[in-house]
């Protein structure tokens, strides 16, 4: 196990190397130029240039690079060129709504995929279970910008019972406010993913229906439903703890477009902003910051099923 953890960890940190090098070049191909938007249009061309040197934009992009990964090394991840704030700092600051964002998203996404998702498999055939498998269907091809526009018409306009947009000015020193401001966003990310994560629980439970280990309890006396239940779902519950790495990455892709549409001062907000503003050390740390929680959950993800599946240790 420690091995296989070890060999795991050298993939995690080849992909961030991998990924901080095409960050950095994809970024330098952007039209624009910072120094001359930082500047301003009266600036004249000799404060430019001086503007470039004092910030190293003249410098050869491999010195720029290693200078990145430098910083990146000490816990760095840069300074924005246009507020001279610290990269990381801003960025815990927003991660304040955009990790409960996250977290109520994947709660909800868990709640409609996984009972409904196994209730369509055992029910399949009839009237209920063919109904959430449509309807599962249907939800799961749904763009999620519509899926928000019309939580927000349905219970922010009509039933007048959640804000349709904005986060409290007080933050989460009032809870109550802050949570409310987050549930219609979260529930617009997890009702889609929700969708995707209950047609393969569904796929998965059928599945394990017509394994040999569950016929067997059947045949022994068990119902159906029963056998499955007690036998089945570890099975299933394995693959969906495989599937949830993808719904993470997911959410965190959602999360970019719902904090644009309900204004919610988060990282994904920021980073469509510092985009535009062209910003780039701050997006450089903030799209660096953002593949690397992505990877460290699909860490994550393969050390837990490796230790509560059995198959995989006596495979090794």
């Amino acid at each position: 196990m420690i091995r296989y953890a070890l060999t795991r960890l050298g993939l995690l940190v080849l992909g961030l190397a991998v990924a901080s090098v095409l960050i950095f070049v994809s970024l330098r191909v952007l039209p624009g130029d910072v120094a001359q938007l930082i500047a301003g249009t009266e600036s004249t061309p000799a404060q430019v240039e001086a503007l470039r040197e004092s910030l190293g934009l003249n410098t050869p992009l491999p010195v720029q690079y290693l200078d990145w990964v430098g910083g990146l090394l000490r816990g760095d991840l840069g300074t924005s060129l246009l507020t001279g704030a610290p990269v990381a700092a801003e960025l815990g600051d927003k991660a304040q709504v955009t990790v409960p964002l996250g977290i109520m998203s994947l709660l909800v996404a868990l709640v409609i995929g996984v009972p409904f998702g196994v209730l369509s498999a055992i029910r399949r055939g009839r009237a209920d279970g063919t109904a959430v498998g449509v309807g599962a269907q249907a939800l799961a091809a749904v763009p999620v910008v519509w899926a928000g526009m019309m939580l927000v018409v349905v219970f922010a306009v009509w039933l007048g019972w959640l804000p349709p947009q904005g986060f409290p000015r007080a933050g989460w020193a009032d809870p109550a406010a802050a949570l409310r401001a987050l549930v219609l966003p979260a529930l617009t990310i997890g009702v889609v993913e929700g969708a995707m994560l209950l047609r393969f629980v569904r796929s998965a439970t059928l599945q394990a229906i017509g394994q040999d280990y569950v016929r067997t309890a059947a045949a022994k006396g068990l119902t159906r439903t029963r056998a499955l239940l007690t036998h089945g779902l570890p099975n299933v519950g394995l693959s969906v703890i495989t599937v949830l790495g993808l719904q993470i990455a997911g959410i965190v892709v959602g999360a970019v477009v719902i904090e644009q549409l309900f204004t919610l001062p988060g990282v994904g907000r920021m980073l469509v902003t510092d985009v535009a503003t062209r910003d780039l050390p701050k997006v450089q740390g903030e799209l660096l910051a953002l593949t690397g929680f992505v990877l460290v959950v699909g860490f994550l993800v393969d050390l837990v099923h490796r230790l509560i599946d059995p198959r995989q240790r006596e495979a090794s």
